[in-house]
């Protein structure tokens, strides 16, 4: 079983040519719990070096094969952290003095030695021992850290390159899929202006207002993404429906039949189909589906109401209400309003005036969202229930009661007028 560093460094090898005095160091030793090695002469002693560890050397000087300095310069090189001790009688004190500046020997031992001087020297010999013993241990595992720490670091670096290489090739990879995707629009684009040059032009006026729509905070970027592609493609279901058909639906609906209107009326359904080959989020065909819903219930594919419509459809629909009512755009802007909580979402209305600016207003006065109120504005103008009941007079500072109930009355009642505040 391999000795641990403790077990070694209090393992001692005493040299002396004289059995008495070797015994009696070997004793001495033993009786302090120290294991004890003898030789008689530097021989026995270098060839117990080869044989097994010792902490500490202890030598004689006067040697008949070896002075004991010889000896223990010896032991140096067999087994350099040994703790090397030379007693002797004789030897000048320059010389010892120049031993251990050299690092030949660790201490000397005046013959005849004091028992206590004695014991002292060897316990100082087994600390500094083990002290480098110690040392050496962590300056290896400190040697072993470092050269993983080297190797993890170049690993690190290797695997930043890789990921910067990656990361460009994502980068060019996302921007050829954006280049693809505006490609895909222009195409859906193109094949509508193939198709019915009047609808294309639809498309184009429709996109327009909703990136106007899309200017203001009142997105994340997700719902700015779903409302400019959807404004683009929402009717590319149309292609499905003939043109007689669409031009006599855009100069008198009443004419058609009732299939001929189904179609019509289906034409959402179709548009996201067709978007989910072009954009796979939900949003976008959800949107697309619903862009003709109204806000009173009476739309159409699936006839939803109020806020179960996504946002960004209630949104779409007004730009599309503006645009397909076919006014210039003064009249158009009227009829919008006209419509704020029958078939428009009249907080969607209202964001589409504060965008578009198409409604002139005093310098001093400008129109917000309901979701804009904040304690301290002044209403440039009342607010009335749908039944005529003044709820908010003009010039009234809003408080953060006010606020609460004019947002819980719209909840039960959509509020559709302005919302016209003091700048």
């Amino acid at each position: 079983m391999p000795e641990t560093e403790n077990q070694i460094s209090k393992t001692i090898l005493v040299v002396d040519d004289e059995p008495r005095i070797l015994a009696a160091l070997k004793e001495l030793l033993e009786r302090q719990g120290y294991q004890v090695a003898a030789a008689g002469d530097a021989a026995g002693g270098l060839a117990a070096l080869r044989q097994r560890m010792f902490g500490v050397i202890i030598s004689d000087h006067l040697m008949p094969d070896m002075s004991g300095l010889d000896f223990l310069v010896e032991c140096q090189r067999i087994q350099p952290n040994a703790s090397r001790v030379l007693v002797t009688a004789v030897l000048s004190l320059p010389t010892l003095v120049d031993a251990i500046n050299k690092g030949e020997i660790y201490r000397f031992i005046a013959k005849p030695w004091l028992r206590e001087e004695l014991l002292a020297t060897v316990r100082n010999a087994v600390n500094r021992h083990e002290l480098l013993t110690q040392n050496q241990r962590l300056l290896a595992e400190s040697s072993e850290l470092n050269r993983r720490l080297t190797d993890a670091n170049s690993a690190y670096a290797r695997q930043i390159i890789q990921l910067e290489a990656q990361s460009h090739s994502l980068d060019e990879a996302n921007q050829e899929l954006g280049r693809r995707y505006d490609y895909s629009l222009e195409l859906c684009s193109r094949i509508l202006a193939t198709y019915d040059p009047y609808l294309a032009g639809q498309t184009q006026a429709i996109a327009a207002v909703a990136r106007q729509m899309c200017a203001s905070e009142h997105f994340t970027d997700e719902e700015r993404h779903v409302l400019k592609t959807s404004a683009w493609i929402c009717d590319l279901g149309l292609i499905g429906v003939s043109r007689e058909v669409l031009r006599s639906f855009r100069r008198e609906p009443a004419s058609l039949t009732e299939r001929e209107l189904a179609g019509i009326h289906s034409h959402p359904i179709y548009s996201q189909t067709l978007a989910a080959h072009l954009d796979s989020r939900s949003h976008v065909g959800e949107t697309i589906r619903a862009h003709h819903e109204r806000f009173d219930g009476t739309g159409y594919p699936d006839g939803l109401a109020g806020q179960a419509i996504p946002w960004t459809a209630r949104c779409l629909a007004v730009a599309v209400w503006f645009v397909e009512c076919g006014r210039p755009s003064g009249q158009a802007l009227e009829e919008v309003t006209a419509q704020a909580g029958k078939a428009l979402d009249p907080e969607a209305v209202r964001l589409f005036r504060a965008t578009t600016h198409l409604s002139p207003l005093p310098r001093s006065v400008r129109e917000i969202m309901l979701d804009d109120l904040s304690p301290g504005m002044v209403l440039a103008g009342g607010l009335y229930s749908p039944h005529g009941m003044l709820l908010v007079g003009e010039g009234q500072s809003l408080s953060s009661g006010t606020i609460s109930k004019i947002r819980s009355h719209n909840l039960m009642t959509p509020i559709t007028q302005r919302l016209l505040v003091y700048s």
